[in-house]
């Protein structure tokens, strides 16, 4: 999942970023809303985590914007008002979900969750395929009953890898979708994490390579 954080609060953005990543999240980060637009011309986020309070250019506009832009992307809306009528306002702009500030961690990874379950199209809350059980809540694969215990990055490259369920997705969709901005396009660290992948998934082998087209998964490969 590739989540746009948008906090001008330094210190918080950083603390939302370091915990989504935890949670195998690919995150940016902007302070504003240009910075904001400019990220999200480039790059085709599933979610962005949306301080209503942005200095310049308010929130409520920018949510507006991002609504008429980029219809598929999911708008989760962050503020310190705690009143029903700015909260209703929010959602009319378009927000699909709204949040106040203070706020616990986890209800918001739970609520990024279930916003993209339900973007572009309506995805199930546990996914399995080739003899593999992924439940992207409690972080946890299966393969045969068998417990596997994998790093955020790779936990994120195997769901993307079971939500196509066969179908073939690129090394340039799996840096856009499992890593951040910061990622060097010409790394090998989508290969790597395959193999790395492959090797706790065990054999019979189910991560299957298209040369010079990307990765997918099917019953043996």
């Amino acid at each position: 999942m590739r989540v746009l954080v948008v906090e001008d609060e330094v210190m918080l953005a950083e603390a939302i970023q370091a915990g989504l990543r935890r949670e195998a999240m690919a995150v940016d980060v902007a302070h504003n809303a240009d910075a904001a637009l400019e990220s999200m011309a480039v790059t085709p986020y599933d979610a962005v985590v949306l301080d209503r309070d942005l200095p310049g250019m308010h929130g409520d506009q920018l949510c507006g914007l991002i609504v008429q832009k980029y219809p598929s992307c999911r708008v989760m809306m962050l503020t310190a008002a705690r009143r029903l009528d700015e909260k209703v306002a929010g959602l009319g702009l378009g927000a699909d979900d709204y949040l106040t500030k203070p706020f616990e961690f986890p209800e918001l990874v739970a609520r990024l969750r279930a916003l993209n379950r339900r973007s572009p199209t309506a995805q199930p809350p546990l996914l399995e395929f080739a003899g593999v059980r992924l439940d992207p809540f409690r972080r946890e694969v299966y393969r045969d009953d068998r417990l596997i215990r994998l790093t955020p990055k790779q936990f994120a490259v195997l769901e993307l890898l079971m939500r196509r369920r066969g179908g073939i997705v690129s090394a340039e969709e799996l840096l856009d979708k499992a890593w951040d901005a910061n990622a060097d396009p010409f790394t090998n660290a989508v290969r790597i994490t395959i193999s790395a992948l492959r090797a706790k998934l065990g054999e019979p082998s189910i991560v299957g390579t298209v040369t010079g087209v990307g990765y997918f998964l099917a019953a043996s490969a």
